[in-house]
């Protein structure tokens, strides 16, 4: 394909895929199916591979790329964002109505809006293009998280306005992603999130945009920053315009003519919120009249024609009829409340997390006493105290077991941990959970084998170790309830070509303590086969880029097992690939090229390669890219608008390459 034929169909792709992504995240109304969009964007993906000098911000293959960050730069907002008073009852919205209409002679409409519990962020876009993203910071100065929140699927990455436009909104975590995330944090033995709010900053803040990637976030967009072309009249007409460019706005929202509807859709909302798919702590009461707007000003810390009614928590109180006792993947143990049925939130609940023996002693929470609950962020259950004055002495205190519930073997506590863990690799409810994650996305990805499916062959005992998914039969699987001999010729034709898999994906879904998919794949680059990884030294380890001391522990210890080992057999008798298949490092010596042994740092934009194939072309030669410039930096390569990596490569008289010289010495190997 000719260079003229391959842009303009890169065009052409990129058009298509960022609109069918608006019509799936924005407008809830896709047109074509998932293998329709994933088969174009696979398309689009090669053909900038071939031809990257047509790579532009706006293509939906770079919602996902680059390398960490090193921090986050500074943002001015021109108009400040400021915060919104406060309303926490009837009387406070009567008097926020009553100064708005003093302040002015006109009569005053509003514009109620749910106050989405999120973070407040700004996105400004110059000549069609998503250019810049920042967080709210102290209103006047926040953080530029551009390369995070190109990750939220439902923010255009370019749109029809060519004027440079800022417009501001809510970016937010939905319930359904917030549950997901704490579900493996807490298998994976990490603190967990209180609520969907710090979730959702917490991504944001993240330097690695593929960590913000897998969090699955969405936005809402409700306001203009600056604009010129800017001519609507009223608020109302604010966000119809926003849905217009593209945007993706509330839908809940109602202008409202008196205090009395407002109140009534307070009310309304303080009832149903618990029905939605995300988080509001609250409802924003808006003077819709722009012109009014501007009459009425600001205090130094709020506009005076806005506010935000804030709804009460709600806490209710139920009896701890029991403790049980779960076993997570890693071998956590967690206990969990079970409660006499209440309702909170407008849900019913009969569990809550108690996750770990310390909050237990914390709160002296105890079997059979009465306990006030509430649900975190709105959505899990949590105990928040117990009512004392209430015990009658029956009451008994709660001691962690010594011994797994699942398989008997001895809990451990590990240096530094809350948790207590089971360390038997054959306990059978770490059995079912490792196995529900070996066949997951991130690992060997068997498409037909989720949760429901895994259990069932556990439960009809088809299954117990990773190795016996390779053994099922058809006749077996036929015998199940719901399988029928399509989905089981599915099944076995998604578990056979899983073999083929490349050794990161293995080595991921084999669960190695704090092995995640980026470790995993750093260790297949690095070592290639799983026979040289597994007879690998914790020296050798070590010295591999991003693996640390508990990294190189973990590896160590888990290959020194025999049933490891034994399992590691199995899967090669049954024809597990156990090889990396991605590019490979090439052996030079010191001396042979100027990349060998040396560390590079990339900045600026570069013309004739993406940043990422250039560090792919240097580690192959046997560099090391770091995002750091230091006095250990070998050299520089600077692209268009280098910036303050450059200049600090100056200031350490550290050698710098333009792109020029950088493809020359490419092209000179």
């Amino acid at each position: 394909m000719d260079k003229a034929t391959a842009q303009e169909k890169i065009e052409s792709l990129k058009n298509l895929l960022n609109q069918y992504a608006h019509e799936y995240y924005v407008l809830d109304n896709p047109s074509i199916s998932d293998s329709e969009y994933d088969k174009m964007l696979t398309e689009l993906q090669a053909l900038e591979a071939e031809f990257p000098e047509f790579i532009t911000s706006d293509s939906p293959t770079q919602r996902v790329g680059g390398e960490p960050l090193e921090g986050f730069q500074k943002v001015q907002h021109t108009i400040p964002m400021l915060s919104l008073g406060n309303a926490f009852n009837e009387q406070d919205l009567r008097d926020f109505a009553r100064r708005a209409s003093q302040g002015t002679d006109k009569p005053i409409s509003f514009v109620c809006e749910l106050k989405i519990d999120g973070l407040a962020i700004s996105l400004t876009y110059e000549d069609g293009k998503f250019v810049r993203g920042a967080t709210r910071g102290d209103g006047t100065t926040g953080e530029e998280i551009t390369t995070n929140l190109r990750t939220i699927k439902s923010i255009p990455l370019s749109i029809k306005e060519k004027q440079k436009i800022e417009v501001r909104g809510e970016a937010y975590m939905p319930h359904k992603s917030f549950l997901a995330l704490n579900k493996q944090r807490e298998e994976d033995g990490l603190e967990l999130f209180a609520n969907p709010r710090n979730a959702a900053a917490g991504s944001l803040r993240q330097l690695d945009p593929k960590i913000a990637a897998s969090r699955n976030l969405d936005v809402f967009l409700y306001g203009i920053g600056e604009w010129e072309a800017d001519q609507v009249s009223s608020h109302s007409e604010r966000l119809k315009q926003l849905k217009e460019l593209g945007f993706r706005t509330n839908p809940e929202w109602k202008k409202c003519d008196t205090i009395e509807e407002v109140l009534a859709y307070v009310e309304y909302w303080t009832a149903e919120r618990p029905n939605l798919p995300y988080e509001i702590d609250g409802i924003v009461i808006k003077v819709d009249d722009l012109q009014i707007q501007e009459e009425l000003g600001f205090t130094v810390k709020s506009p005076r024609w806005a506010i935000a009614y804030k709804f009460p928590a709600e806490e209710v109180v139920t009896r701890l009829k029991d403790i049980e006792l779960s076993v997570g993947r890693t071998g956590v143990v967690t206990p969990t409340a079970i409660l006499d049925p209440v309702r909170v939130a407008g849900t019913t609940v009969q569990r809550a997390s108690l996750h770990n023996e310390d909050l237990i002693r914390a709160k002296d929470i105890r079997i059979g006493d009465t306990v006030v609950i509430k649900k975190a962020g709105d959505i899990i259950p949590e105990v928040v105290r117990v009512l004392p004055e209430q015990r009658t002495g029956s009451e008994q205190p709660f001691y962690m077991p010594e011994k797994c519930p699942a398989c008997g073997s001895e809990l451990v506590r590990l240096e530094e941990e809350v948790a207590l863990r089971c360390i038997n690799p054959n306990c059978p409810a770490q059995l079912q959970e490792g196995l529900i994650h070996f066949v997951s996305r991130n690992a060997m990805n068997i498409d037909g084998l989720g949760e429901k499916v895994i259990n069932q062959l556990f439960r009809e005992g088809l299954i117990h170790t990773i190795a016996d998914l390779y053994r099922l039969e058809r006749e077996e699987l036929l015998k199940l309830e719901r399988m029928g001999e399509k989905s089981v010729d599915n099944l076995l034709s998604a578990i056979e070509a899983s073999k083929a898999n490349s050794l990161e994906r293995l080595l991921f879904g084999l669960g190695i303590r704090f092995i995640g998919a980026k470790a995993a794949k750093t260790l297949a680059t690095e070592f290639e086969t799983m026979d040289k990884l597994q007879q690998a030294t914790y020296e050798e380890l070590i010295a591999v880029d991003e693996i640390g001391d508990k990294m190189a522990d973990s590896i160590v210890q888990y290959f020194a097992e025999e049933k490891v080992t034994a399992l590691i057999n199995e899967l090669k008798e049954l024809q597990i690939n156990m090889e990396y298949k991605g590019p490979k490092r090439v052996e030079v010596s010191l001396d042979s090229n100027p990349f060998a042994g040396k560390t590079f740092v990339l900045t600026g934009k570069m013309e004739q390669m993406s940043r990422p194939e250039a560090k792919e072309r240097i580690e192959a030669l046997g560099g090391k890219v770091t995002g750091s410039v230091s006095k250990k930096t070998d050299v520089v390569v600077a692209g268009e608008d280098a910036g303050s990596k450059y200049d600090k490569a100056v200031e350490l008289e550290i050698t710098i390459w333009n792109e020029e010289e950088f493809i020359d010495r490419l092209e000179g190997e």
